[in-house]
C-alpha cells in the first residue's frame, strides 16, 4: 500500500491511542506527537510517577488539551493477565470502546556476548520484547475481531462505506534484519517481532474479507534508529567494547525525530517503517514475504535489495574480519585489556 494513496493512511484525530512503554523515549515522543494531531492517548508503563509526568507532557503537547482525553495505566505488560487488564481498563475509560490504535513500544536489551549472558536474561528479553507484543496483540485483536465474528455476509449484501482502519504497531530494531557480535542474546526477540508482524498482516485479510462492514485492521512494525536515552545508557553498561566498535557509524536520532519519521511512515501507509537510511537499505535485502508497499515502492525496494545484497557480502566480510582481529589483539572477553577482569 502507501504508494497508491495520497491521503493520510493513519488518521488519529478524535481517536484513542494506547501506547505501551509510553512514559519515556520513543513511546513518550510518539504520544506527544499523536496528541498534537488530536488523538486521545493512554500510556502504559510500570512506574506511576513517571506515568503521571508523562501524561502532563502529553497534555501540554495536545492540539486541544481541554477537549482531548488522557489516561495512564501502571502495568507490567510482560504478562498476559496484565495486558488483559490494560485493554479492559482502557476500554472502560473509553466509554466501552477498545482503543483504535495500539503501539507496543515497551522493551529491553541486554547486549552481551552469548556465553557471558545470564540465562535468565534470555527469557527476560523474550518476555519484554516479543511476548509483550504477543499478549497485547492477542488481547486487542480479540476485542476488535471477536464481536464481529458472526459468520460471512451474504454475497448480495450492499458494500458498506469504508471505516477508518484500526492499527496495531510493534517496535522492532535494526537487529530485526541484521545482527552482530554482542547482540546475539537480544536480536532473536526483535526478529520474532518482525515475523509476527508479517504473518498477522496476512491474517487480517481474512477478517477484512469476512466482515467488510467492520474497520480493517492494519499491522505495522516500526524500526527505530539508535536513540540517546536512559535505556541506551543502561545497555552501554553491559555492552562490550567489541560491540561498541562494531556500532561505529550508526545513525543516532533523538526520540522526537525518530517518532516523527515513524508517524510519517504510518501516515504514508507503510507496514514496515524504517526510521533511518541504513535500516531502510538493509531491510530491502531481507524483505522475503513482507508486503512491499505498493507497486512502485515494491520495484524500488527490489532494485535496492539487489544492490544491498551484493554490498552485504563485503559488509559481513568486513565485520567478521574486525571480530577476528579483535580476538587476536585483545582476547576473547570483548573488552579492552584495561577493562578486562
Amino acid at each position: 500500500m502507501g504508494s497508491f494513496f495520497s491521503e493520510n493512511q493513519f488518521p488519529v484525530d478524535g481517536r484513542t491511542v494506547l501506547i505501551t512503554g509510553g512514559s519515556t523515549g520513543l513511546g513518550l515522543s510518539a504520544a506527544k506527537q499523536l496528541a498534537a494531531k488530536g488523538a486521545n492517548v493512554v500510556v502504559v508503563a510500570r512506574n506511576p510517577t513517571n506515568l503521571q509526568a508523562a501524561v502532563e507532557q502529553i497534555r501540554q503537547a495536545a492540539r486541544s488539551p481541554d477537549a482531548q482525553r488522557f489516561h495512564y495505566v501502571s502495568a507490567d505488560v510482560t504478562t498476559a493477565d496484565a495486558c488483559a487488564r490494560v485493554v479492559a481498563e482502557t476500554t472502560a475509560w473509553n466509554a466501552g470502546s477498545p482503543p483504535d490504535v495500539v503501539w507496543c513500544c515497551s522493551g529491553s536489551a541486554h547486549p552481551s556476548l552469548f556465553i557471558d549472558t545470564p540465562l535468565e536474561q534470555f527469557q527476560t528479553m523474550m518476555d519484554s520484547n516479543y511476548f509483550s507484543c504477543v499478549y497485547m496483540a492477542h488481547q486487542v485483536l480479540n476485542s476488535w475481531l471477536r464481536p464481529a465474528d458472526g459468520g460471512p455476509k451474504p454475497s448480495n449484501a450492499t458494500p458498506p462505506a469504508p471505516l477508518p482502519a484500526r492499527h496495531i504497531i510493534f517496535t522492532g530494531s535494526f537487529v530485526s534484519f541484521y545482527s552482530f557480535a554482542g547482540f546475539t542474546p537480544y536480536c532473536p526477540s526483535k526478529a520474532a517481532i518482525r515475523s509476527l508482524s508479517d504473518s498477522l498482516s496476512q491474517e487480517m485479510n481474512l477478517y477484512a474479507a469476512a466482515h467488510p462492514d467492520q474497520p480493517r485492521v492494519r499491522v505495522h512494525t516500526v524500526f527505530p534508529a539508535t536513540m540517546p536515552t536512559q535505556s541506551l545508557d543502561d545497555e552501554n553498561k553491559v555492552k562490550t567494547d567489541l560491540t561498541k566498535s562494531l556500532e561505529e557509524g550508526d545513525q543516532v536520532l533523538q526520540p522526537d525525530e525518530c517518532a516523527r519519521r515513524a508517524i510519517a511512515g504510518l501516515e504514508s501507509g507503510e507496514e514496515l517503517v524504517p526510521t533511518s537510511t541504513i535500516i531502510r537499505l538493509v531491510m530491502t535485502s531481507v524483505l522475503g514475504g513482507s508486503i512491499r508497499g505498493g507497486f512502485f515502492k515494491g520495484i524500488t525496494n527490489t532494485i535496492l535489495g539487489w544492490i544491498v545484497m551484493i554490498v552485504m557480502i563485503f559488509i559481513r566480510w568486513d565485520m567478521d574480519s574486525k571480530v577476528a582481529s579483535w580476538g587476536r589483539k585483545h582476547g576473547a572477553s570483548g573488552m579492552l585489556p584495561s577493562k578486562s577482569t
